[in-house]
């Protein structure tokens, strides 16, 4: 299947409600959750009709997660936009609060994801179905890839390990631009 993204602007596909339902056990009752890439405020909502207290805010409204902060809040929880996700990942660790993000499998494949996840751990909650995203149109789609919540601090218990078999050279901006060898290993 050909991802529908004719006609859409590729970050503009909506979270349906149901893709927290895995998530929900893991997030403490307590927390104030930013959900810092809100759109329109599907999970936002869901969130809130859950118990939790939530903060939502998005850069359409002019907070960028990026470069902005609310005062106060305890964990992050979004779909970020696909196209920005090492960038979310980078400023989510560099926050060193929990957080959980519904990414696409797919996240899992460049050196530069995975030595945040190797350096600061990333626990997966892999969901059984794929997510049928909602479009600009109001229609769902038929997704063509999985998804699955990648998780920091929230305590799942099931850490993934990233050995390597050889070194790999990566930058990212959480070390300062400097190219960091990966020396993990067997």
């Amino acid at each position: 299947m050909k991802p529908p993204l004719k006609g859409y602007p590729s970050d503009d596909f909506q979270t349906p409600p149901e893709a927290l339902k895995l998530l929900i056990p893991y997030l403490k009752r307590e927390w104030l959750i930013w959900e810092c890439a809100q759109g329109e405020g599907n999970l936002t909502e869901a969130l809130i009709k859950e118990g939790y207290n939530v903060i939502g805010s998005d850069i359409l409204t002019g907070q960028n997660f990026l470069t902005d902060l609310p005062d106060m809040f305890d964990c992050i929880v979004t779909n970020p936009p696909y196209s920005f996700k090492q960038q979310f990942l980078e400023r989510a660790y560099s926050l060193k609060k929990p957080f959980a993000f519904l990414l696409p499998l797919t996240t899992l494949e460049t050196a530069k994801r995975l030595y945040l996840f190797a350096k600061y751990g990333i626990e997966i909650i892999f969901l059984n179905n794929r997510i049928n995203f909602i479009t600009p149109n109001k229609k769902q789609s038929k997704s063509w890839f999985a998804s699955a919540w990648f998780t920091n601090g929230l305590k799942i218990g099931k850490q993934l390990v990233f050995p390597t078999i050889r070194d790999i050279p990566v930058q990212t901006t959480l070390t300062g631009n400097q190219s960091e060898i990966i020396k993990i290993g067997f």
